[in-house]
């Protein structure tokens, strides 16, 4: 089949779902307000709370969201074939994700811009609070410790990315001082944002770097691991407008050159997809399609960790209610196209069926490699771009996006510890500093303390990440369903995605719960167990709300 097909018919069912679909749950079930006050004018202290261009705020949600696994969920899936993987990214993105993430901005944004966790206790009640802060923080440890790896040996496996990862943030530093102290041209610093990436870009192969086999008795991957760490830190206490900001804008706007790069090679070169519509030869050990499709594939369709970043960081920088239909619904579809992209490139990247068997021997090859060796064969006959150059700036996109989430995951764990400082009453816990020190020291023992001196211990739960993360998902749906029905507006938008997730996510876990018995993995086991028992009580906890007839406030 046509790589050509496969795009027009992807994009187009992204776009009519923005132009249209989006529309009617903007106007008919959230109702955006153009003249309601948003907390970052109602709270705004120039640090989290920032009144914010919505093309900007929509670079920082999108990057924020679309970190590695939109890349490595579907670059894996496309094992059961491309067809599953092509459909659940389409239909996820239009019906799920732009539902779920402009759904949780409008949630907290009508809730002194409330995470998602502490606005269940404010609409649910106080028990299925504290049982969703357990799941949150579950899904932010996950995410930032196994990010850091992520990162951490794209930098050891690909030198000449050094360079544009690290300066990438340096050229965020001054376009942030441009456009909120000298007040640019917005449309002119992105123009000069953008052509400064990708000349660190060309720059990088020519100037490969890396660290010594060991650093201070520590392994080049553990002392990667450590400084990206350290980094993200101190980006998290600095002001979002400092660096947050402009680092995902500018990288939504690089993200969105290299996708037309990338799209514009199909058009050109025309590849054929040698992966098959679907697999009826799976490599032995694959699981069943139903359900893990649905938990393998998260970010690219739906994912609990957007609704995290909506109501965390995006709900306090909204500068009108009504821009989270482009905030929110457009930055999911962003996402949509960058997981379609993977789809293409990990099934259309090959030169023979063979070869591409060769890759998808196993349940969970693929991935970024796949991506990016598909991605750049792809742009290099396509567009005439060097397949050094191409790898260097599919791996620079991968891992620029890994840090953008890492940042603004590491803000987001540092917000939770906050909310437990107000909850409980520790104060000390309630101030930036201890907060982000307590985040970062919890990421650091997972990596060190399961992984041992190389520093991946992240990995060790990772398993569990899909369907955690799409649990999370289902239950800030399940909040904002309440939400709606308390207000007595319609809620099958919101209730069919949700019965959906809730059900595929719960079959996955069961189904991990055995197989982690059967490998005798007591720790799997025991976290399956309680994110397993947080979910079912979370959900009777909803359940027994939608019956209680006092209206949800929005003030």
């Amino acid at each position: 089949m046509s790589a050509i097909l496969l795009m027009l018919l992807g994009l187009g069912g992204m776009a009519a779902g923005y132009f249209f679909y989006s529309r009617y749950i903007a106007e008919r079930i959230y109702r955006f307000d153009p003249d309601f006050i948003t907390p970052a004018h109602e709270y705004d202290d120039g640090i989290d709370y920032v009144p914010t261009n919505k093309f900007v705020l929509w670079g920082h949600h999108f990057t924020s969201v679309a970190g590695a696994a939109p890349i490595v969920g579907p670059a894996i899936a496309v094992i059961w074939g491309w067809l599953p993987a092509f459909l659940w990214v389409v239909f996820g993105t239009v019906f799920f994700a732009g539902v779920h993430d402009s759904g949780a901005i409008w949630a907290s944004v009508r809730n002194r811009a409330l995470s998602v966790g502490a606005l269940t206790g404010h609409v649910v009640g106080k028990r299925a609070r504290s049982i969703f802060m357990i799941v949150i923080f579950l899904v932010l440890l996950m995410v930032n410790a196994v990010f850091g790896v992520v990162i951490a040996r794209l930098l050891m496996e690909n030198p000449g990315s050094v360079l544009p990862i690290w300066g990438a943030i340096a050229v965020a530093l001054v376009i942030g001082q441009l456009i909120y102290r000298f007040k640019f041209n917005l449309p002119l610093v992105s123009l000069f944002g953008v052509a400064a990436l990708y000349a660190l870009i060309y720059l990088g192969p020519q100037i490969p770097m890396a660290l010594p086999e060991t650093v201070g008795g520590l392994s080049a991957n553990a002392a990667w691991i450590l400084i990206l760490f350290a980094y993200a830190a101190i980006a998290s206490l600095l002001p979002v407008w400092v660096l947050l900001q402009p680092r995902d804008y500018i990288n939504g706007l690089q993200l969105f050159v290299g996708l037309i790069l990338l799209y514009s090679a199909v058009a050109i070169g025309n590849p054929e997809i040698v992966a098959p519509m679907i697999n009826h030869q799976v490599p032995v050990g694959t699981p069943s399609i139903v359900p893990l499709l649905f938990v393998t594939i998260a970010c690219g369709a739906i994912s609990g960790f957007h609704g995290l970043v909506a109501s965390g960081t995006t709900s306090k920088q909204l500068n009108k209610e009504t821009d989270a239909r482009f905030v929110g619904y457009f930055g999911a579809v962003g996402e949509g196209a960058l997981a379609l992209a993977a789809i293409l490139a990990a099934t259309a990247g090959f030169a023979t069926l063979g070869e591409w068997q060769e890759v998808y021997s196993g349940f969970g090859q693929g991935g970024v490699q796949a991506f990016v060796d598909g991605g750049a064969t792809i742009l290099s006959q396509g567009t005439g771009i060097s397949a050094a150059v191409a790898g260097t700036m599919l791996t620079v996109m991968a891992a620029l996006f890994a840090g953008t989430t890492m940042d603004t995951g590491l803000r987001l764990q540092r917000y939770i510890f906050q909310e437990f400082g107000e909850i409980y009453g520790i104060r000390w816990l309630g101030r930036p500093l201890p907060a982000t020190l307590m985040a970062v020291g919890c990421c650091v023992l997972l990596a060190f303390g399961a992984g041992g001196a190389d520093g991946s211990g992240g990995l060790l739960i990772w398993p569990l990440f899909g369907t955690t993360n799409q649990l999370l998902a289902g239950l800030t749906l399940l909040v904002i369903t309440v939400m709606l029905v308390r207000l007595k507006r319609p809620v099958w938008v919101t209730l069919i995605p949700l019965v959906f997730l809730l059900l595929m996510t719960l079959a996955a876990l069961l189904i991990q719960l055995n197989e982690f018995y059967q490998k005798k993995d007591w720790f799997l086991l025991s976290v399956d167990l309680v994110v397993l028992i947080a979910a079912i009580l979370v959900t009777l906890e909803c359940i027994s709300v939608f019956r209680k007839p006092t209206e949800v406030e929005e003030t």
